[in-house]
């Protein structure tokens, strides 16, 4: 195979319609939208959800329920998982993340005390439950609330 007999596969690309150009075009004069109305107009459309005038469907339902913006939500992390690390290792919620055991850091890091923590470390987070710092203080680690 040579540059020059390259060619695309059948029916990747598409001639683009030729609208306005005389009438026997197909497309020409209104160029496909008809004859006035509000769908030949420019920018003219209807937005989602529209029902013609009538009350659209998600202002006749009820609201329930308020989300609360002041929550705080946190990422979790089991002490079993700081099994990983090294012995005698700082623990940051940035080594967290580059281990994968955090995907998206949320507003803080908790660890829970789920499971047994075999290794001293010195683990940096925003919270930790009662277990998790009795686990981590009982295999010679501290804690440290950032």
């Amino acid at each position: 195979m040579k540059l020059h007999e390259l060619q695309y596969n059948e029916g990747s690309r598409k001639t683009k319609k030729r609208l306005g150009r005389g009438t026997s075009s197909g497309t020409g004069k209104t160029s496909g939208k008809g004859s006035k109305g509000q769908l030949a107009r420019s920018g003219g459309g209807k937005k989602p959800g529209f029902e013609g005038g009538q009350t659209p469907l998600f202002m006749r339902l009820p609201k329930r329920g308020f989300t609360n913006y002041t929550r705080v939500e946190y990422a979790i992390v089991n002490v079993q998982d700081l099994n990983k690390f090294r012995k005698g290792s700082i623990v940051t919620p940035e080594k967290l993340k580059n281990a994968g055991l955090v995907k998206k850091m949320k507003d803080g890091i908790k660890i829970l005390g789920d499971g047994k923590l075999e290794k001293n470390l010195t683990v940096k987070a925003n919270k930790f439950s009662k277990s998790a710092v009795e686990a981590i203080e009982s295999a010679g680690g501290k804690i440290e609330v950032i």
